[in-house]
């Protein structure tokens, strides 16, 4: 295949013109066949009002007597390449027999795509989620935003498809991987019944109303392919005992839970169940999640070597999306453009990052709390990202330092502070004050031009003083240097929504060359194990660990 880099044309181009600019890079006869593929597009708005889509395609010659590196030199351009794809493969089994069924705790993107993995190389791996099926799961968490009823084993946080389901599912990661995981993540998604043209935008996303779905197709595949589901399940504590199996494990929906990690010479041997059943496995993939705080106990209490690492907070920010879209496009044709995103981003002298997270277009603000007297805040939007407000978490780097760390849970201890505290001003509810309100230190008493869009009820309260005295500033100081990028950014009438803590994990389970941690056999993974961020690159390192164990081992259970 040939590809063509750097192909600009109006956003309001037909796809014929695009075809035509292809023929003419190319020097092609007109009457010559080929096909062609997006590869990548992306909205160059750097001379609004004039805007542009810049595109890279792959184009394939129907005739193979034409020669495609000829072509490539007569059209004499540096955007001009010959392509080769790379295409995902599944590593060859290992030669260790592996008696017993890999485990995974977690069914969020690390997990699935753990699971997806091994299924496919016949390992029919046993999924064990924390939270219920994602159908269950969507029914609980409206119940909360509605009526306050917090349940704390099935909400934003916890259940299968992890706190991503109910984001914006956006899916662009930085991870650079030329193995091919990342377009494997993409295109799994899409399989599942996402839209094919996460495949090419260049801020792809999903939205929660279509990733919910997606994930019911991708159980239901699993489960053909003899992968195991337990749901209503949570790792609570570890100990060394025997290994013996008992009863039966099922894809079911019983309300079990999963009270142990057992151990023996240093290697897991299996997990308990309700203190009764034991379920023994040799592989053991800890997918957590990053909320999943008895957990980190848990591990902590019983020597799993373990660090506290860097995050952020900060408060959810609403503007009009229409003030967004003016800013970041000049002179919005609504037919054409889809709501604009953006990306913000600041640095001071005294060491603070301020910068936007999870950036929401035509978005909501969420409560997205899973401990009771605690209130935790994260963005979503739908598909069609059709709400009137632009929101995103506008955060402030935290280091050891801020939270006095002697152990690896410091942090943690650290998110619970801000969130009860956050829980106190709001009563329950989701705490709000306009920007300029915050800056003069005074209760909001009325949203201004524009009201907040949330999943959640709302009050009006003080938000100072949540965070420390720097941190505060360092947060005000980014509102006034974004809106110098975007104007009206910092306008008096912004909203802020309290509290996001939960940006990332707090801490990391430290693992190996081989992805092992200091307890043999058991693969710390995803975002909760401190090794990604986000949907993709927490699938991408699901992979990763998947591909670890098929390495080294080769299905021999019946």
């Amino acid at each position: 295949m040939i590809k063509i880099n750097q192909i600009k044309l109006p956003v309001t181009h037909s796809d014929e013109a695009l075809k035509k600019k292809i023929i003419k890079i190319l020097k092609l006869n007109a009457k010559t066949g080929f096909t062609y593929r997006i590869l990548k597009k992306s909205l160059d708005a750097r001379k609004k009002p004039e805007l542009f889509y810049t595109y890279s395609v792959a184009v394939e010659l129907e005739d193979a007597k034409n020669s495609e590196a000829a072509i490539v030199k007569r059209a004499a351009s540096s955007s001009v390449l010959i392509y080769k794809e790379k295409e995902y493969r599944i590593p060859a089994c290992g030669h260790i027999p592996l008696d017993r069924r890999p485990v995974i705790a977690g069914a969020g993107p690390a997990g699935l795509f753990c699971a997806y993995i091994l299924a496919e190389a016949g390992f029919r791996p046993i999924v064990i989620e924390r939270g219920s099926r994602v159908e269950k799961r969507t029914c609980d968490v409206q119940k909360f935003w509605e009526s306050g009823i917090l349940n704390p084993k099935s909400n934003v946080q916890f259940g299968e498809g992890g706190a991503g389901t109910f984001s914006d599912g956006k899916l662009n990661t930085s991870v650079k991987d030329p193995s091919g995981r990342n377009r494997l993540v993409l295109e799994t998604f899409v399989r599942f019944g996402a839209d094919p043209s996460i495949l090419y935008d260049n801020k792809p996303h999903i939205g929660t109303d279509v990733l919910s779905e997606v994930i019911v197709n991708m159980r239901e595949f699993l489960v053909d392919k003899g992968t195991t589901f337990i749901f209503d399940t949570c790792v609570s504590n570890l100990d060394i005992v025997s290994n013996k199996l008992l009863s039966v494990y099922t894809d079911s929906d019983s309300n079990s839970q999963v009270t142990e990690i057992l151990t023996e010479g240093g290697h897991v041997t299996g997990v308990k169940i309700n203190a009764a059943e034991e379920l023994p496995c040799e592989q053991l993939v800890l997918a957590p999640g990053h909320s999943a705080r008895d957990t980190f106990d848990m591990l902590y209490n019983k020597g799993f070597d373990m660090e506290c690492k860097s995050f952020a907070v900060g408060f959810r920010v609403e503007h009009p999306q229409h003030m967004i879209d003016e800013s970041q496009y000049g002179i919005q044709n609504k037919i054409i453009l889809p709501p604009s995103p953006y990306k913000v981003t600041s640095n001071f002298p005294n060491g603070r990052g301020v910068y936007s997270f999870c950036m929401c277009p035509g978005g909501y603000v969420v409560n997205s709390s899973s401990t009771e007297n605690h209130t935790v805040v994260n963005g979503m939007s739908y598909h069609d990202r059709n709400s009137k407000n632009a929101n995103s978490a506008i955060i402030v780097s935290v280091s050891p330092k801020d939270f006095g760390a002697d152990d690896a849970l410091a942090g943690v201890r650290f998110q619970e502070k801000l969130e009860t505290e956050n829980y106190e001003r709001g009563n329950g509810l989701i705490p709000q004050q306009l920007f300029g309100d915050f800056c003069d230190d005074r209760l909001t008493a009325a949203y201004g031009d524009f009201d907040s869009c949330t999943k959640g009820s709302t009050v009006f309260a003080k938000l100072n003083g949540l965070m420390n005295a720097d941190m505060e500033q360092s947060f005000k100081l980014g509102m006034e240097h974004f809106g110098h990028l975007i104007h009206g950014f910092d306008r008096k009438d912004a909203i802020l929504s309290g509290m996001e803590t939960r940006t990332s994990s707090p801490l990391r389970i430290k693992r190996d060359e081989s992805l092992e941690s200091n307890i043999s056999g058991v693969y710390p993974c995803g975002e909760g194990a401190g090794y990604a961020g986000g949907i993709t690159s927490a699938a991408i390192d699901g992979i990763k660990v998947a591909e670890a164990i098929i390495k080294k081992y080769r299905p021999d259970f019946k």
